[in-house]
């Protein structure tokens, strides 16, 4: 264990680890030392470690008293920092392989990494180029390399990285604060980096790259092309092998193709990138959604109401949106009147706040609950357009709560509650609750004063422990006027997606100067909390899709029944069947294809709809329909009026499940 002797006393830290318990090592020790000395089984699965606070390397010595954790791979950061890391060693292997590529930045994400770099003389990676990537990352991984972290002048590392001709990591570099640069090396390749990183490059056991793409420089359409390397990296070889079963299966998830073959949503070149048009049976999903959630909000003292598509610049303004958000969002729209300008509407809540502003309000008038599926539209980059789940125009379930300040914590409670029925109702058992904090170092970021943020944030704690949920902490993510709590949903193939959020916010009463006359007779501010159980509508049902494979409940389902007639003879029949289940509020086609039987119950099985109902003569004659349950399941001849009961029943125990 490193140490040394000043006037021959050995110089001690104290460390506290999680579980509060304190014990002495010798000064400059790392954490590695620190684990070793402790377990040397740990010790072999430690990746890196936070040291008051602080991400910091395991290989990083320690020189004064602190709290440190050990991060493996089955904490989060310990996967960041394994990501992390295998995007310094892809970039190592561009390099070899492409010598004078310039690289601007390589993050982790969830599930992997990427690395933006610009090619040399004009080559592009193709599928056909990933085999040697993975070859070269395998070869850099066996030399074991350490990463060694060093502090830099902001004159060195300019003049470092102008030497290699990257003017993308000159640009980063003179945006920094001289006294806080670091660099990372491994072998012969040395990145602009905060860090931390792996000990060295032996712990990457397995790579491969997943995918290209073009992104341009810093998401600005006006910089250069780049082109985007994505990859994954695991400890063992086994992890990678069971990975690449689970992409096998998102492929054959993806909301994207099921909603193509489903008809249920689709995107048009002349309509625009990233705007979505909801077909027929998309739009029964979409509005039985809607439904659901209004029938809960009225329960809950909720009132509908409709807002414009646009308002005036100075709406924004006034909110505090047009700072944040205005240049990377759609231009205003001039009018033929000098000086009028209008946005495409961003958020709902600059709306909401004029609308209760319309009238004096009470102290006894509050809570005010307000409620939406209002559109709003961002300018996403183009490459960073998904599917439903990052487009530009997308509609929220969006809702304002104005209260008292006493009222705060029991109307955020009410509304923990209908998030968590909407997802016991849709089957989402695997979520957390982030807590979505500001940035402490970077204030300057958000709005309002101290006082209310610290307020803000208790409050949303306090709330999420009495309701006893499952919680994270990110510092950070919270919203430019107010903390937020994110619940953050896995789907099946274990993602994790963010779908409801509630925020507390004190700033935008401030900003639109709203009061209500307290029992003192005097004016207050309220408190405003921002919600929305789904999130947007059109994440909400991507994420949906993949979870269920296309496989909704019966009250959710497009097409609840199809009916079959077995021959052309018995369409008439068929028609009259449909007409009045559809007048019963049970959703059905008719499948009249001159097609075998057989055939038609082969074709509708993939469709994903929960029964066929099967009609020829004896039914006609009995005035009946033959069941068939999606998965082969034959229920028998059912009259009209046993069906509709027997569908009612199934859709009342999806809804109702704690009968």
């Amino acid at each position: 264990m490193p140490h040394y002797f000043k006037s021959d006393i050995l110089i001690m830290v104290k460390i506290t680890f999680p579980d509060n318990s304190v014990k002495e090592f010798a000064d400059n020790s790392t954490p590695l030392d620190i684990v070793k000395a402790l377990s040397n089984s740990l010790a072999k699965e430690v990746l890196s470690a936070t040291f008051n606070g602080q991400p910091w390397d395991a290989t990083r010595p320690i020189t004064q008293d602190g709290t440190l954790v050990f991060h493996k791979w089955d904490d989060e950061e310990g996967r960041h920092t394994f990501r992390h890391s295998a995007a310094h060693v892809m970039a190592e292997a561009l390099e070899r392989l492409y010598p004078g590529t310039k690289f601007g930045i390589g993050p982790a994400l969830e599930n992997g990494f990427y690395y933006d770099v610009e090619l040399p003389d004009g080559k592009v990676i193709t599928d056909e180029d990933f085999a040697a990537i993975e070859k070269t990352m395998m070869e850099i991984a066996r030399e074991n390399k350490p990463f060694e972290r060093k502090e830099v002048s902001k004159s060195d590392a300019l003049k470092f990285f102008a030497d290699k001709k990257d003017n993308y990591k000159t640009e980063l570099i003179s945006e920094l604060e001289d006294g806080k640069i670091t660099e990372y090396t491994q072998g012969c390749y040395t990145d602009l980096c905060r860090g931390p990183h792996l000990p060295s490059t032996g712990y990457i056991k397995a790579v491969k790259i997943t995918s290209i793409a073009g992104a341009y420089w810093r998401g600005n359409e006006n910089n250069k092309m780049l082109t985007r390397v994505y990859g994954v990296a695991f400890p063992k070889q086994k992890m990678l092998d069971e990975y690449l079963i689970l992409l096998e299966e998102a492929k054959k998830r993806d909301h994207r193709k099921i909603g193509k073959d489903m008809e249920l949503f689709a995107f048009s070149a002349k309509v625009g990138q990233g705007l979505p048009l909801w077909l027929p049976k998309g739009t029964v999903l979409r509005e039985t959604l809607t439904r659901f959630l209004a029938k809960i909000q009225k329960k809950y003292g909720y009132q509908q109401v409709i807002t414009p598509h646009i308002g005036q610049k100075e709406l924004y303004v006034t909110s505090g949106h047009y700072a944040k958000y205005g240049k990377d969002s759609f231009q205003p729209i001039h009018t033929p009147s000098e000086n009028e300008e209008f946005l495409l509407k961003p958020m709902n809540c600059p709306h909401h706040c004029e609308i209760y502003a319309l009238k004096p309000r009470s102290y006894k008038d509050l809570p005010l609950r307000i409620a939406e599926f209002g559109t709003v539209y961002r300018y996403e980059q183009s490459g960073e357009l998904h599917g439903l789940t990052r487009v530009r125009s997308f509609t929220q379930d969006d809702a304002h709560l104005f209260c008292r300040p006493d009222q705060i914590k029991e109307e955020f409670c009410k509304v923990i509650d209908i998030i968590l029925y909407i997802f016991k109702i849709l089957h989402f058992k695997d979520y957390t609750a982030q807590v979505s904090l500001r940035d402490p170092n970077n204030k300057e970021k958000y709005i309002g004063s101290e006082e209310h943020w610290q307020m803000a944030e208790q409050g949303i704690i306090e709330a999420a422990k009495e309701k006893g949920l499952p919680t994270t902490v990110e510092t950070g993510e919270a919203a430019f006027y107010g903390p937020k709590l994110d619940f953050m949903v896995k789907d099946a193939l274990g993602r994790k997606w963010q779908l409801g959020t509630i925020q507390v916010d004190y700033n935008l009463p401030e900003r639109f100067e709203l009061e209500y006359i307290g029992n003192d007779d005097k004016k207050h501010r309220p408190v405003m909390i921002h919600r929305a159980p789904f999130g947007s509508l059109e994440r909400f049902v991507a994420v949906l899709i993949e979870n269920t494979e296309g496989k909704f409940p019966l009250w959710l389902t497009p097409v609840q029944a199809q009916i079959l007639p077995i021959s052309e003879k018995f369409n008439d029949y068929a028609y009259q069947l449909s007409e009045k289940f559809n007048d019963a509020d049970l959703r059905t086609e008719v499948d009249d294809r001159n097609e075998k039987i057989g055939r038609k119950i082969r074709d509708n099985e993939t469709k994903h709809i929960p029964y066929m109902l099967i009609v020829g003569e004896k039914e006609v004659a009995e005035g009946k329909v033959s069941v068939r349950k999606q998965g082969k399941q034959d229920l028998g001849a059912m009259t009209i009026e046993e069906f509709e009961a027997y569908i009612q029943n199934e859709i009342n125990k999806e809804l109702n499940p704690e009968e």
